[in-house]
């Protein structure tokens, strides 16, 4: 077993200790409004935000940030930084994706010592970049070897684990249900991950509207289980 692979599994581990299992994306705000109630409606919401939201959003910004770390440009990794913040509309969902890069990256420079993610550390230290945990993410699959169609894959796989996690919770549905929906999401994740490898420019920030509306009504929403 290649270090890559085990270092690929540690980054992309839905139970990594950054606090996603805090954030809904949304859902819960879809759950109170009866709209996601069953599994036939857990299944359609994971698609459609991997297929409508992360494919041109923080998919996108992984494997660009990748690119960017391959080749040592630390000022095209702060542009990609900056850009993701401006796609993020609803405020939950920039703290979350702040928060959880800041997370992603204490763990991994302890362990990971290299200049490029080094220097994109100093800037979020000096408040020149926001963290986003896709750019991290890119950035680690990028210093770590990692294959970066796997690295697409692994972020892929990972954001479904974790839609679905909340759907079983949430609904609630069986366990067995969620893990029927994981097998049924693998041909789908196979095809954005090669989607993905090259992404649009133009297209990044295309998302479907009603998702941010989501996220910005749970800000309101009189009782919450998840920050976002």
């Amino acid at each position: 077993m290649s270090v890559a692979l085990l270092s690929l599994l540690q980054l992309s581990d839905p139970t990594l200790p950054i606090g996603g299992y805090s954030h809904s994306a949304g859902l819960e705000t879809y759950v109170q409004q009866g709209i996601v109630n069953n599994a036939t409606a857990a299944k359609s919401f994971v698609t459609e935000m991997l297929t409508r939201n992360l494919q041109y959003t923080d998919a996108a910004f992984v494997s660009l940030a990748f690119d960017a770390a391959q080749r040592g440009d630390l000022k095209k990794i702060l542009a990609l930084d900056e850009e993701c913040t401006g796609v993020k509309l609803p405020m939950e969902m920039r703290q979350a994706s702040q928060k959880l890069g800041i997370r992603l990256i204490k763990i991994f420079q302890a362990v990971c010592k290299n200049e490029m993610a080094d220097e994109y550390r100093e800037a979020i230290r000096l408040k020149k970049a926001d963290g986003h945990y896709c750019i991290a993410f890119g950035v680690y699959a990028a210093v770590l070897g990692i294959d970066k169609k796997d690295a697409l894959s692994a972020f892929y796989y990972t954001a479904a684990v974790g839609f679905t996690s909340n759907c079983v919770k949430l609904i609630p549905l069986g366990q067995q249900d969620g893990q029927e929906l994981l097998f049924s999401l693998q041909p789908l994740i196979k095809q954005l991950a090669e989607n993905s490898l090259e992404p649009d420019n133009d297209l990044i920030g295309l998302c479907c509207a009603g998702f941010d509306v989501s996220c910005m009504q749970h800000e309101q929403l009189y009782s919450r289980l998840y920050m976002s």
